[in-house]
């Protein structure tokens, strides 16, 4: 089953697509790549290009891929495909594909993608990626894009907003982790001073607000959030582009 992941973005079309076809700007707003490098290409040829993965203290996974694009096409959208491939034995994604579309409309842009992807390590391969990998990919796509929107809607740069991603879930886990072990009814209801005795009642329901406050309350607007990204095609837009088809040959 593909990966599918739109966000509906108030910008121009021209900036949106610099922001995403230019590596040193892609790079920034990708939670996925750490480096994205074109290489030297000869007139006519889709471009190839460098990308690697960091986990901090782990390890750096890298591959190669071929990417073409249409900026200018009759009914005013515009695509770009790519397939890529890793020979890194760590890296749970062998090989794949996939495209993204820019579909202008009066509000905007909506900028999707589709793509999959061939896990590596056979059949526990298979079952880590559909339990573990696939979400995650999923999930980082999605994130990523809304950060992307950040940057163009609001002018919240790639960096800022992780940044604001980091402090709002730091306060949530403190939040939560007090309900459960840091606050004992003693000293909570001390925060009410006189009233603490008539209050006490209510600790009970005050640790599910909190709580459930801390999981569930939508994230604030400056902060990038996966939610936000629809996850499966509205319409006919989401099928995958011919372009994609003709970098079977290079790929």
């Amino acid at each position: 089953m593909g990966l599918y992941v739109e966000a509906h973005i108030r910008a121009d079309m021209d900036e949106l697509w610099s922001r995403t076809q230019d590596p040193a700007q892609h790079r920034r707003w990708d939670l996925r790549f750490s480096e994205i490098d074109y290489l030297p290409r000869t007139e006519g040829e889709p471009q190839r290009f460098r990308y690697a993965v960091r986990v901090p203290a782990l390890l750096t996974v890298s591959g190669t891929g071929v990417a073409a694009g249409e900026r200018e096409r009759p009914d005013g959208t515009r695509t770009s495909a790519l397939r890529f491939v890793s020979p890194h034995p760590l890296c749970p994604l062998a090989r794949g594909s996939g495209y993204w579309r820019y579909v202008p409309d009066a509000h905007g842009v909506r900028f999707l993608t589709g793509y999959d992807y061939r896990p590596r390590w056979g059949v526990l391969g298979a079952l880590a990626d559909r339990l573990v990998f696939r979400p995650l990919m999923g999930w980082a796509t999605a994130w990523s894009f809304d950060r992307l929107r950040l940057w163009l809607e609001r002018d919240i740069g790639p960096e800022r907003a992780r940044v604001n991603w980091l402090a709002e879930l730091a306060v949530r886990a403190l939040l939560f982790t007090g309900c459960l072990t840091g606050l004992g009814p003693g000293s909570a209801m001390s925060l009410f001073g006189r009233f603490g005795a008539d209050v006490a009642y209510l600790y009970p329901l005050l640790l599910v607000v909190v709580m459930s406050l801390a999981l569930f309350k939508a994230p604030l607007t400056c902060t990038p959030a996966a939610r936000r990204c629809l996850r499966t095609p509205a319409d006919r837009t989401g099928r995958a582009p011919r372009v994609l088809h003709t970098l079977e040959k290079h790929g």
